[in-house]
């Protein structure tokens, strides 16, 4: 039997008794007035408020004002006479939630009441979601329940106070940046830089002069000195996202202000010092990058001080529906969405869904819904998740995956010479199109002796994994 409370205000005696069996027959606890007076001391623990608009003394319109006078949050469903509608659009239009024009079947208050009640239910539910996500789940603007991601709250707590680099490591959109900026908000350096610097969209024949800075005259169209991104961010932190991607000549630089704390910019003998905090992200297992010798190991061990390896969101699950509420809250306001819940449905699809996006598939999930959505409650129809393009091109799941009497080996390198030709030669057009970084793919060239393949030309930045 439910414990929802339902306050009937209702002056005639008869009808009262007749709404107080029907309900409570529904299992509602049931609380009775026959005056708008004498509702307003029973009305803060109501669940809901069933009133007439005719009452002695004070009126419905009176009592509906009062109710929000006082903070009362229970849904009001009003009564009125037939001719009266007129009253009761009023009373909607200060926040009741429905009406019954009499007379009125049992079963139309019936269905009104239930359908009233369970969305105050849902509204209650997601109240208790948002304050549980305020108060216990939340650090900064990371959101996580599940022992995984608790571990790593506590481990951020300790790190970020110190000096020490960390290594984060995980799927695109789990939030590697988001934990970086964590490390930095709660460290000392707080009021100082932070210094992101994606790898994979720096161009190589770039990267040395944006990391480090450049003299006037080191380079043609170099007019100016400009300072690096390492100074930029002296006494702060840098950020390095996708650290595999950066090349080996780099590699060599970036050692040295680890072990160091010095560099030199492009075109000068003059050494610099540096303070940085270094916080390294990758979406790939650097240990593999360092058998196949495409990163350096003392590097490696330089970076991994502290690592810190963030779960996808298919394995933390129970931390969908917080995140779910946190981008509803974040997005609602300023898209402008009439969405104020999501129902249980509608999270049990989210929670079904394999994510390969994680947490920024999720987001962008939840705000297409917003935009789309016309009522309060999102519904599991409400859910726009994308879903990727059908390959007609791929074989059956009973035909062979690859043409009889090929190898994958001489398949792959079939691909790889067919992207070079509509590339026209160029290298890094050539990994966009096989959905390579740079460095994988020039590794793949040197595997098959291709090194010197193309035009020459290998510029342009690479898309983020």
């Amino acid at each position: 039997m439910t414990s929802q409370r339902i306050l009937i205000v209702e002056d005639e005696d008869k009808l009262r008794r007749v709404l107080q069996l029907q309900l409570k027959s529904l299992g509602y606890e049931i609380e009775e007035a026959a005056t708008a007076e004498q509702g307003l001391v029973s009305a803060p623990t109501a669940d809901l408020v069933l009133t007439d608009l005719r009452l002695p003394g004070m009126d419905g319109i009176a009592f509906i004002k009062q109710l929000h006078e006082q903070g009362v949050q229970a849904p009001v469903v009003v009564m009125t006479a037939h001719g009266s509608v007129e009253v009761a659009v009023e009373a909607m239009k200060l926040g009741a939630t429905d009406f019954l024009q009499k007379p009125f079947s049992l079963d139309h208050l019936t269905a009104i009441v239930q359908r009233v009640m369970a969305v105050q239910s849902l509204r209650d539910e997601n109240r208790r979601l948002r304050e549980q996500l305020d108060t216990r789940y939340q650090f900064d603007n990371v959101i996580g329940r599940s022992a995984a991601m608790r571990e790593i709250f506590h481990t951020v707590e300790r790190v970020a106070p110190t000096r020490a680099t960390v290594l984060l490591a995980g799927e695109s959109g789990v939030g590697k940046d988001m934990i970086a900026r964590a490390i930095h908000q709660h460290s000392p350096r707080k009021n100082k830089p932070f210094v992101k610097i994606n790898c994979t969209a720096l161009p190589e024949n770039l990267m040395e002069s944006e990391l480090f800075g450049y003299e006037k005259g080191a380079f043609t169209g170099a007019t100016v000195s400009k300072p690096g991104k390492f100074e930029q961010g002296d006494g702060g932190t840098v950020f390095l996202d996708e650290i595999g991607d950066v090349p080996a000549n780099i590699q060599v630089k970036l050692l040295r202000i680890l072990q160091e704390r010095q560099f030199e910019r492009l075109g000068s003998n003059v050494t610099r010092n540096v303070d940085v905090r270094i916080i390294a992200a990758t979406n790939v297992d650097l240990r593999e990058a360092l058998e196949q010798g495409r990163f350096r190991e003392d590097l490696y061990y330089r970076l991994n001080v502290v690592p810190i390896n963030l779960p996808a969101l298919r394995d933390r699950k129970e931390d969908i529906p917080f995140l779910a509420m946190h981008f509803l809250q974040k997005h609602a306001r300023d898209l402008g969405s009439v969405v104020t819940a999501i129902s249980p449905a509608a999270l049990d699809r989210l929670v079904q869904h394999s994510w390969p996006g994680n947490v920024r598939e999720l987001e962008n999930t939840i705000e297409r819904s917003l935009v789309l959505a016309s009522n309060e409650v999102l519904q599991p129809a409400d859910i726009r998740i994308e879903t990727p393009r059908h390959n007609h091109n791929l074989p059956s799941q009973h035909a062979p995956l690859l043409p009889e009497g090929e190898t994958l080996e001489h398949w792959e390198q079939m691909m790889i010479r067919e992207a070079l030709r509509r590339a026209n030669g160029n290298k890094s057009q050539a990994a966009r199109i096989l959905g390579l970084t740079r460095n994988a793919f020039r590794y793949r060239l040197s595997q098959m002796g291709l090194e010197g393949a193309g035009n020459g030309h290998d510029d342009g930045a690479e898309e983020g994994a």
